[in-house]
């Protein structure tokens, strides 16, 4: 995810070495420049630093919270999930809140995923673990509501609890069904995605915003993000933005019993969602991640990884 690489970058002094005074003061200041980075991210769309960088910066943070748990801050990011609602928006408060994705980075990480997985269930050390594997979409995090089938509002993950009411912006969108197809849906149903802006509509974007000597957009989550926050609906409607559904908020009753039965209800129901693959055992689905990676610049929007859910 091209950025301009600015801001610090984490500590190298190994975190065993570090006192107690020395690491609370670093806390200090990995909250501060975090808060910085996500409300850059998030509220203003123009990040400064990688996903890398950031990514770095909350393993620091991490780590030395696991050393010292007594110096845990209030504001710690670890606690903390995207930003507040930036001004011009109502706020909505999610009936369940958007949580965030924890990471892997490693083979023997998404390994070490699948035991958790096994020992929360009570499994066998060796049993298979179906996994859905997605391409994880970089844009914009969104929850739409409908109710009796008809689509009422669409709010931003905001910081998790509470986003931005964008239900005007949504309506313009293509892919988000004001009235559900089908039968069968339930009375209430949140459905959760991603929006984001194609490599091709992002280019186009920019050619214009050149042509009328505006500032140009770094990377198409950036310019997804500021046309959904524009507050005149227009604006975002000429900008083609794109919605792939990948799960559920509230529901009035359960959409199926595994992921699989979910999503094609929610394909059948008007969704369109994101070629995933369900694989029977950890080596799928990091074949499934390789198998993509080799051909991620070849798709017309940008991923920045995978995600793995339990079937």
């Amino acid at each position: 995810n091209p950025r301009t690489q600015k801001g610090a970058a984490p500590s190298e002094t190994p975190v065993d070495t570090l006192n107690e005074i020395e690491a609370a003061v670093e806390l200090a200041e990995l909250a501060h420049e975090m808060a910085r980075h996500d409300a850059l991210y998030y509220a203003k769309d123009t990040p400064e630093i990688s996903d890398a960088d950031y990514d770095a910066l909350r393993r620091r943070n991490t780590t030395i919270e696991a050393h010292f748990p007594m110096l845990v801050r209030d504001d710690s990011p670890s606690t903390r999930i995207g930003a507040a609602p930036a001004a011009g928006f109502k706020k909505v408060t999610h009936a369940l809140p958007m949580l965030s994705l924890d990471n892997a980075f490693s083979d023997d990480d998404v390994r070490e995923f699948v035991a958790r997985v096994r020992r929360f269930l009570n499994l066998d050390a060796e049993a298979d673990v179906a996994l859905m594997a997605e391409p994880k979409i970089d844009g914009l995090s969104i929850s739409l509501r409908y109710e009796k089938g008809r689509f009422v509002m669409g709010a931003t993950r905001g910081d998790g609890p509470t986003g931005e009411n964008v239900t005007a912006n949504l309506r313009t969108l293509d892919d988000i069904p004001d009235r559900l197809k089908g039968t069968g849906w339930p009375d209430v149903l949140e459905v959760r995605g991603e929006v984001y802006m194609r490599k091709s509509e992002f280019q186009a974007l920019n050619a214009r915003q050149e042509k009328a000597d505006a500032k140009p957009f770094a990377n198409p989550r950036n310019a997804a993000a500021g046309s959904l926050r524009q507050l005149d609906s227009t604006i975002t409607a000429v900008r083609k933005l794109g919605f792939f559904g990948y799960a559920w908020g509230e529901v009035a009753e359960p959409l199926g019993q595994t992921l699989m039965e979910a999503r094609k209800r929610l394909a059948a129901w008007g969704f369109t969602l994101n070629d995933g693959a369900l694989c029977t055992d950890v080596d799928e689905a990091l074949a499934f991640y390789r198998h993509q990676a080799s051909g991620r610049a070849v798709l017309d929007y940008d991923i920045d990884g995978i995600v793995y859910k339990v079937d």
